[in-house]
């Protein structure tokens, strides 16, 4: 399993990340031509750049957004017209809009609004946007590895921003670093922004001292100050899972159970989703029968060990369950890559499943499918099977 350790030593920032994750995946045009995807930003609102330089003997990578725009002051219903308008994958724009709408209640609760009242300022500017926009943008380039995260520097003192001079961490930024580990180590200085406080609470799975592993890469992405600490970020990618002699792969799951008996059957959705969301593996339910003969649901999560701690918080916040049954299991899985290939319907994504190194299986992802059913005009057996038949 690919993970990628976030290094917080010195805090983290948008721009800090965006340029820590491209230094591992380095490619500008690709990177360019999914920022265009955005058309209700033109080349005249933006351009983009990736430095190579050096904080404090550490070499990394300078992400900047150069743009004329001052003070803007979008809505959230701004950002998510310029993101879902946007030809981006529907995984990146749903993960961007997850990560404005929690952006948009900590400002509601700071200001005692509600989200939808709520004007952006820094972070609704054009570069915050691509910061975000161009983080998910990069972990899809990554295939989406796992994250674990270090506890956060967020340093002390004050900032200064649209609201006035504010304590260190500004209040928003706060409310998004709650239930976190955190600590303030350095000269004082604002170390984590909203938006990094933002990106490290959305993407990670866990915040934990660095895993057992491979490290296979590592960059750093600089931000813009100077400091007794290097203003930097370092992102470790490492390989966790090891391979057994039989060419499987082998790792560890927590498996989540709570019998339930009494609670409204159309709710299970719900709590399905928001799992899903959290970044469960797997999700289901089965009938049971109970004591005193009553019928009842046992519902079940996989998901990875880290998770197991948040993933039963939203099962007791959203069944009617008293507590959670919790058990680590061992797993043996095939190894796969998802690429995108080309067919007669267009790019479709494929899952590749190997076994002692060689293709065992080709599978269509289901939202491709159904993207490509819904643009076509056609059922979803038809593009399986063209689909299933070009890709063999």
């Amino acid at each position: 399993m690919k993970t990628l350790y976030f290094d917080c030593f010195a805090g983290i920032s948008g721009d800090m990340l965006v340029g820590a994750l491209f230094g591992l995946t380095p490619n500008l045009d690709a990177f360019k031509a999914e920022l265009a995807k955005m058309t209700k930003f033109s080349s005249e609102d933006y351009s983009v750049s990736f430095e190579k330089s050096a904080k404090n003997g550490i070499t990394g990578t300078h992400f900047q957004v150069h743009t004329h725009e001052r003070h803007p002051h979008r809505a959230l219903q701004d950002i998510e017209d310029i993101i879902m308008s946007s030809s981006l994958s529907d995984r990146i724009k749903r993960e961007a809009m997850r990560a404005f709408a929690l952006l948009a209640d900590a400002e509601a609760r700071v200001h005692g609004t509600t989200p939808d009242k709520i004007h952006f300022h820094e972070v609704g500017a054009v570069d915050s946007i691509l910061d975000i926009v161009g983080t998910y943008i990069l972990m899809d380039k990554l295939e989406w590895p796992r994250v674990i995260c270090s506890p956060i520097n967020v340093g002390s003192g004050t900032v200064t921003c649209a609201h006035g001079v504010l304590p260190v961490p500004a209040p928003a930024t706060e409310i998004l670093l709650r239930n976190l580990p955190i600590y303030s180590n350095g000269s004082p200085m604002e170390r984590t922004t909203p938006t990094g406080a933002l990106l490290a609470k959305c993407l990670s799975a866990a915040f934990l001292p660095i895993p057992e592993g491979v490290i296979v890469a590592s960059s750093y992405g600089l931000g813009t100050r100077d400091s007794d600490i290097p203003n930097v970020l370092r992102v470790l990618l490492m390989e966790g899972s090891q391979k057994d002699s039989e060419g499987f792969e082998r790792d560890r799951v927590a498996s989540l159970a709570a019998n339930i008996d009494d609670m409204n059957p159309q709710d299970f959705a719900l709590v399905s989703e928001r799992l899903f969301e959290a970044g469960a593996l797997d999700v289901w339910s089965e009938s049971i029968f109970m004591k005193k003969g009553r019928l009842g649901v046992k519902l079940s999560c996989l998901c990875a060990p880290e998770k197991a701690d948040w993933l039963s918080l939203i099962i007791l916040k959203n069944t009617t369950t008293q507590g959670v049954r919790r058990t680590t299991l061992d797993r043996i899985k095939l190894c796969y890559k998802i690429e995108k290939v080309q067919t007669s319907l267009g790019d479709i994504s494929v899952k590749t499943a190997y076994l002692d190194g060689l293709p065992l299986r080709m599978t269509p992802e289901y939202e491709d499918i159904k993207r490509v059913a819904v643009e076509r005009g056609l059922s979803m057996a038809e593009v399986r099977s063209i689909v299933s038949h070009e890709v063999k």
